[in-house]
């Protein structure tokens, strides 16, 4: 069976929450984009313009491991590369700001916590 194609963000992003099912999973996103802008903001601070180049290597780093170890699937950036971006983004946001609970909800995802041993 074929896999569903996606036309609109507003379609991608349960799925994109549905592929990110796992609370660790989700934490190491949270990691990589914390680390994405705290890298462009201090290249920008301190004018250290090389540094930009690290930041998809942050941000994909840790994506990519928690994909593989822990949720087990291929990283939707494979297929939908600007909307997963945008979708990372608002994550991360949405968990910041505590409201990412109703959204993993309505796509069908148990927002638990994740608790590390």
């Amino acid at each position: 069976m074929a896999e569903k194609t996606y036309t609109t963000f507003a379609e991608f992003w349960p799925f994109y929450l549905q592929e990110h099912s796992k609370p660790l999973t989700r934490a190491y996103h949270y990691v990589g984009t914390s680390l994405v802008v705290a890298l462009g903001v201090y290249a920008v601070i301190t004018a250290q313009w090389l540094l930009l180049l690290g930041m998809p290597v942050a941000g994909y780093f840790f994506a990519w491991i928690s994909h593989w170890k822990v949720e087990r699937n291929r990283p939707a950036t494979f297929t939908y590369p600007l909307w997963s971006l945008a979708a990372d983004f608002k994550m991360w946001a949405m968990w910041l700001t505590g409201r990412l609970g109703p959204e993993l909800e309505k796509a069908g995802v148990a927002p638990t916590t994740a608790k590390v041993r």
